[in-house]
């Protein structure tokens, strides 16, 4: 285990060092011409590494948002349920493509001719049939198109009608329309015939001749379609999602009902059951219909495909199902998807490299990671974690703890050993284990309610509870039991001024940063700006001050086509991203790249303007005083951003803020101080409603509503209400269960 505060140098030793080495030594053991399509990997900065063995890294980046990767295609598991299908699905429609939503109904044709002797030849032909939705091609989904956001019916395409992003009055794509034929580029889009309003908007594929070149010239609708709306909304730039959002309405698709499938593929059945309806199930009611099938000509293949599907249920994925976007998942369960794949794996000698493996699990899902990390070690494996939580900590044979703070003040290692020596050790992680588990004696009184009625919303039954105002309130329950279905599906309907702070991504460019998403840049420039007599726009990247080169960027991006994208620093300003003129202005003896680069902790002590301090404050308060102030927002974690909303959030008249596992990445002693911050809001007159599994956090709150009392179709109601001394004694409840058991370890102690 690698342990210390939030910033402390954990993942920069793991993942940075480490797994970034053994990477990049096994990418070099390919041929020039494989590693051409390879990313470039930098050598680490460390003097010597030795004892390296291949290293697997499962870390908590989100899956692919393609639209057409599910939680089943991502694993085995629907591959394996294609083919039992294709091979006793009654009515026999195929092959296993014909039940594969990404394959098209008709994929190729061809002929081939069969030998029967004696100079007999036959001659037959054949098709590649898939299973793909005609309609939807796949996706489950079809989307109806506003054209009044397509283009300007005043305008002619020559005056720039065309109003889709990419589509300028003179570019290539609006010269496809305006100088093909089929079109006039000076007739305004109102006074078009039908024909050609046709021949604009629905033309199918049609061979041109263009300036000397063969294109194809496709009516504007399709042409959006593919380029467009095909791609997972949230992959997009933010100025093209915005357009999707604005010119299209999405809907289930109304002939294959949002199952991607044709009416072939749905119409072969196992008992009674398609292969649609297979991965819709959850997968632990999938689990149990596998193993009940008793067919002998499959038995190798069913075997293989429930112990696929047991491994979810056993790493506790067991309520999703297969059919479930796998861009929908969340970092911890992205992690956990990814290491269904080793469990089984014949691999040995490998290091597997972990980052927090039970974000988002609750403490009864914990215990069974930690027997999946140990199983891992005893095949003769090594593992190494970076974690938090007290109950993976106290698995290790072996703890590295960094610090003894974080940024700056942290970076080395302050405790190397057994999980005895540690607690002994007296560092910030070995306090907190030795202090135990601390109830709260004293909950404050509500001040009223938001009450939820006959909630039905996905899992949910029925569901009708009050959520208490002017206190703090913990959601728990294990991962999948409803706790998000209700706070963050119905209570913002019941209670309109509710402001739900969560860890999705932050959107924003390769130039965003804490800086730029919390307003403090302008009034950092305005600040040099005026110590040195010149223009703020100078000590802006995006201005008059970038590096002419990058463009201020830092990096160059080279695009090969063909091969992965090339990312390198820029060789004029060598990553600093201004002019060298920029960088001889100074702001109290530092310059602007000297001051974006300091965290935020040590930027509260430079900076005296009043705006740029507030915000620090709140930024410090939040547990992030250890990030740098131009640090790149696609570097922070799902917990990080959270905070960072957080803190902008505070500044405004907000009545309920709903946090959804904000201790999410932080060590224990930072999870205190985000406590004490929460409790503030509170006695300032707020609601705080916190989704959350870390123990802490629900032993210090005001109030408890737990859900489950299992996940999926075995969750959705609530099992507990009350306070956490009453949730000790609470019976059926897997909360109370651990709660109890840590503060009784706590006494034993």
């Amino acid at each position: 285990m690698f342990t210390g505060v939030s910033g402390s140098g954990k993942s920069s030793l793991v993942f940075g060092t480490i797994a970034a080495e053994s990477q990049r030594l096994i990418n070099e053991t390919y041929s020039a011409f494989v590693q051409g399509f390879m990313p470039t990997l930098a050598r680490p900065d460390v003097d010597s590494l030795d004892g390296l063995t291949t290293a697997i890294i499962l870390d908590q980046e989100r899956m692919g948002a393609n639209v057409r990767s599910t939680v089943g295609t991502v694993t085995d598991a629907n591959a394996l349920l294609r083919v039992v299908f294709s091979r006793i699905g009654k009515p026999h429609i195929g092959g296993p493509q014909a039940y594969s939503f990404n394959i098209p109904s008709v994929s190729g044709a061809g002929a081939i001719k069969i030998n029967r002797g004696e100079g007999r030849t036959e001659s037959r032909s054949f098709s590649v049939a898939g299973g793909m939705c005609p309609r939807c091609e796949g996706m489950g989904t079809v989307s109806a198109i506003d054209l009044t956001q397509l283009y300007d019916e005043s305008k002619s395409l020559n005056q720039g009608a065309i109003s889709v992003p990419g589509y300028t009055a003179n570019g290539w794509s609006t010269r496809m329309f305006s100088e093909t034929g089929f079109l006039d580029p000076d007739k305004p889009i109102r006074d078009y015939s039908e024909k050609e309003l046709h021949d604009f908007l629905y033309k199918e594929p049609t061979k041109v001749k263009f300036n000397g070149i063969n294109l194809t010239y496709e009516g504007l609708v399709p042409r959006i379609q593919k380029s467009h709306l095909s791609k997972d909304v949230d992959a997009l730039q933010p100025h093209i999602r915005a357009f999707v959002e604005r010119v299209a309405t999405f809907s289930s698709c109304p002939d294959c009902g949002g199952t991607r499938l044709n009416q072939a593929a749905r119409s072969s059945k196992i008992d009674g059951i398609s292969i649609a309806d297979a991965c819709a199930m959850q997968i632990s009611d999938l689990a149990a219909w596998v193993r009940a099938l008793h067919e002998p000509s499959v038995a190798p293949l069913l075997t293989a495909l429930g112990d696929s599907l047991d491994s979810f249920v056993e790493i506790g994925l067991g309520y999703l199902s297969l059919d479930r976007p796998s861009g929908t998942l969340s970092g911890g369960e992205a992690q956990r998807t990814r290491m269904i794949r080793h469990l089984g794996s014949p691999l040995t000698d490998v290091t597997y490299v972990f980052d927090e493996p039970t974000i988002g699990l609750h403490a009864h899902d914990v215990e069974r990671t930690n027997a999946l990390l140990q199983r891992l070690r005893d095949k003769g494996n090594t593992v190494l974690v970076v974690e938090h939580d007290p109950e993976v900590i106290r698995i290790a044979d072996q703890v590295v703890d960094m610090g003894p703070g974080a940024g700056p003040h942290g970076g080395m290692v302050v405790y190397e050993g057994s999980i005895d020596g540690l607690i002994a050790s007296g560092t910030a992680t070995g306090r907190h284990l030795e202090a135990g588990q601390e109830l709260k004696s004293d909950s404050r009184q509500p001040g009223g309610s938001i009450p939820i009625r006959k909630a039905r919303l996905h899992n949910l039954k029925d569901v009708s509870v009050d959520v208490p105002l002017g206190v703090l309130v913990a959601v728990t329950g294990v991962a999948g039991s409803g706790k998000s279905s209700l706070i963050h599906g119905c209570l913002p309907r019941n209670h309109p001024s509710v402001t739900v702070i969560d860890q999705s991504a932050i959107r924003g460019s390769r130039r965003s940063n804490p800086a730029t998403y919390t307003g403090i840049l302008d009034p950092i420039r305005t600040a040099f700006a005026k110590a040195n007599g010149v223009k703020p726009a100078l000590f802006s990247a995006n201005s008059e001050g970038a590096c002419p080169n990058c463009n201020g960027l830092g990096k160059t991006y080279t695009s090969l086509g063909f091969m992965a994208e090339v990312v390198s620093v820029c060789e004029v300003c060598e990553g600093r991203r201004y002019t060298d003129e920029v960088l001889e202005y100074r702001l109290r003896g530092r310059n602007i790249v000297e001051a974006m680069a300091m965290p935020v902790e040590e930027a509260r002590e430079f900076f005296t303007e009043r705006p740029v301090r507030v915000m620090l404050d709140r930024l410090a308060d939040v547990g992030l005083g250890y990030i740098a102030l131009g640090q790149e927002l696609d570097t922070l974690s799902g917990g990080e951003r959270q905070r960072l909303k957080l803190a902008i959030e505070m500044s405004s008249d907000t009545d309920v803020y709903v946090l959804d596992e904000p201790t999410t990445g932080l060590h224990m002693q930072d999870v205190d101080n985000l406590i004490g911050l929460l409790d503030r809001l509170v006695d300032s007159g707020r609601t705080v409603i916190v989704i959350e599994h870390n123990l802490d956090v629900i032993a210090r709150s005001d109030w408890v509503i737990d859900l489950g009392p299992g996940a999926g179709h075995d969750g959705g109601r609530v099992i507990f209400e009350g306070t956490p001394a009453e949730l000790l004694r609470a019976d059926g409840s897997l909360t109370g269960m651990h709660l109890r058991r840590r503060v009784e370890a706590v006494a034993v102690a």
